[in-house]
Parts: structure tokens; C-alpha cells; sequence
């Protein structure tokens, strides 16, 4: 049987978001949901030398009720060179930071208007680097219980922090701190490549 798993959208993801859609035959991407705070959907966990930190893309007040594909991002600040100076600072000794280093400065140059928009080009660059092509499709409209569908949207919330589901795996600081669980994509990236695909 076909295995069908429904997201929301992420900036970034998760390790375990992405073995998730490694797993699946195709993936649906939410695209009717209210944007919710607090959410994978506009931060990312990386570690520093000094330990974890999250990057957070600050968004433009709205409405109290926001469709995810109306949310638009703020750049009031400069949050792309932050992110960029950050992501740099934590990666520039990993084994693979020079190979993908040109797939990613880009989105921390050019402006996006929607964050959904900017995620899913995001993403999509990610699969493009891991060489995972599945079947992508989105939301017509919001649907509380999918039939036929793994409902894999609360992935997208902080505190479904799935831990002890993939093999440890090289990170530059765990000398120092120890292996850190399901950080953001680009920590398994910059530190064992396509080796992604294998945890």
C-alpha cells in the first residue's frame, strides 16, 4: 500500500521530518492551516560551539488568524545576514560546508515575500542535494482528519520533538558537548553529506 504522509511546512526541517519523507511513496504539503507560533514553520535548531541555538525568521504581523501561504516575512531587521553569519559560524569546519555552501547563501541574499513560498524552495533544495525525488503534492483545502493519509502535521510543533529514532552521527562540537538529537537538516548536511539519507 502506498505510503502517503501529510506536512506542514518547515523552515529548514528536522532530521526526523526528513526520514520521514525518505520513508514515504509521496508527500502532501499543507497548504489551508493557520499559522501557529512556536512552530518549526519559521525556526530551525542548529548547535554552536556554546550549544544549541534557534534561528527564527521574524514575520509580519497580520491578523490573529493567518492562512500559513498569507504569512508574510518581516525584514525590519536583518535576519538573513544574522542567520547566514550564524549558520557559517557553526559550520565552517564541517566536513561538507564548502560542497553545499553555494545551494544555500542564496536564500540569505534574495528577498521572499511569503515564508511559505521561502520554506518551500528551501526545501526543495534540500531534496535536490540529497537526490530524493518523491511525489509532492498540496492541500486543496483544510482537513482535520485525511483519509488515506499518514497526518504528519504536528511534526511541525516544538514539542513533538521526536528523540532516539535515528543513528548518532558526526557533529564538529560533540567533543565538546556531546551528539544533539534531531537538529535541523542542514546540521546532518553540513556534517556527513548525503550520508543524511542513511540515518
Amino acid at each position: 500500500m502506498e505510503k502517503i504522509i501529510l506536512l506542514s511546512t518547515v523552515y529548514l526541517p528536522p532530521v526526523y521530518y526528513i526520514k520521514q519523507i525518505l520513508e514515504a511513496d509521496s508527500i502532501i504539503i499543507e497548504k489551508h492551516e493557520h499559522f501557529i507560533k512556536q512552530t518549526y514553520r519559521n525556526r530551525c535548531n542548529i548547535i554552536c560551539s556554546n550549544g544549541p541555538i534557534t534561528l527564527s525568521i521574524p514575520l509580519v504581523k497580520q491578523a490573529d488568524k493567518e492562512i500559513i501561504t498569507e504569512k508574510r516575512i518581516s525584514y525590519a531587521e536583518n535576519w538573513q545576514q544574522q542567520h547566514w553569519r550564524t549558520l557559517v559560524s557553526a559550520y565552517k569546519n564541517s566536513p561538507y560546508f564548502d560542497y553545499f555552501e553555494h545551494e544555500f547563501k542564496p536564500f540569505y541574499e534574495n528577498k521572499y515575500e511569503f515564508l511559505f513560498d521561502f520554506n518551500l524552495e528551501l526545501f526543495n533544495t534540500v531534496l535536490k542535494i540529497i537526490r530524493v525525488n518523491k511525489d509532492m503534492s498540496f492541500t486543496e483545502t483544510y482537513n482535520q482528519d485525511p483519509e488515506n493519509t499518514i497526518d504528519l502535521r504536528s511534526l511541525s510543533n516544538l514539542k513533538n520533538n521526536q528523540q532516539n529514532t535515528f543513528t548518532p552521527y558526526y557533529q564538529v562540537f560533540s567533543d565538546k558537548l556531546g551528539f544533539k538529537e534531531n537538529l535541523s537538516c542542514i546540521d546532518a548536511l553540513f556534517n556527513v553529506g548525503l550520508g543524511i539519507v542513511k540515518l
